[in-house]
């Protein structure tokens, strides 16, 4: 009856040689180290699937191998963009400049007291209940319905909205602050 080494300790004996065909399929010594990294924690989690008496080289080496070529799969469908210009020239700024400009609100917003701040916050942005609010807060929900309203009355003639205006913004809580409905 032959012994068999454990594999994990016999994979160190072939380190040298994962690290040089790593090296001649990938041609760059750091990325070599990294294919041969990714392979022995690969191995190293699947040692319960290895067949001892085997071999345990060609394992390996397979398990190297298939690494690199899903890591230069996933490589060919990514496209380099350390600028950010790619990314950049992708997204889209909204066809209107909307009917509320944010800075126009926050300067609003700040000069609402905090409490009205606060419940505004609660209630609209967060989407909390009267009830909630009212328990966060420690006050009855009759005082938070009343410091919403008040809040958002006041919010309304600081940023000069009658009840006309209708309000094109990008941002959902801050409409749902004004509007008094819930954000989405």
């Amino acid at each position: 009856m032959t012994t068999h080494k454990d594999p994990r300790e016999e994979l160190i004996e072939h380190l040298p040689a994962m690290r040089a065909f790593a090296f001649s399929l990938s041609h760059n010594a750091s990325s070599a180290d990294d294919l041969v990294q990714d392979a022995v924690v690969k191995a190293w989690d699947n040692f319960d699937k290895f067949q001892t008496g085997t071999n345990l080289r060609a394992w390996l080496f397979t398990i190297l191998r298939n690494t690199y070529y899903s890591q230069h799969r996933k490589r060919r469908r990514e496209v380099e963009d350390p600028e950010g210009i790619m990314a950049a020239s992708m997204s889209q700024k909204p066809d209107h400049d909307g009917r509320l400009a944010m800075t126009d609100f926050r300067e609003a917003f700040a000069q609402l007291t905090s409490e009205q701040r606060e419940v505004l916050v609660l209630v609209g942005a967060e989407g909390f209940s009267y009830e909630e609010a009212a328990d966060m807060c420690k006050c009855a929900v009759g005082t938070i319905k009343s410091r919403a309203n008040r809040a958002r009355k006041r919010l309304a003639e600081l940023m000069h909205l009658d009840d006309d205006s209708e309000l094109e913004m990008t941002d959902s809580a801050t409409l749902a602050v004004v509007n008094g409905k819930p954000s989405v």
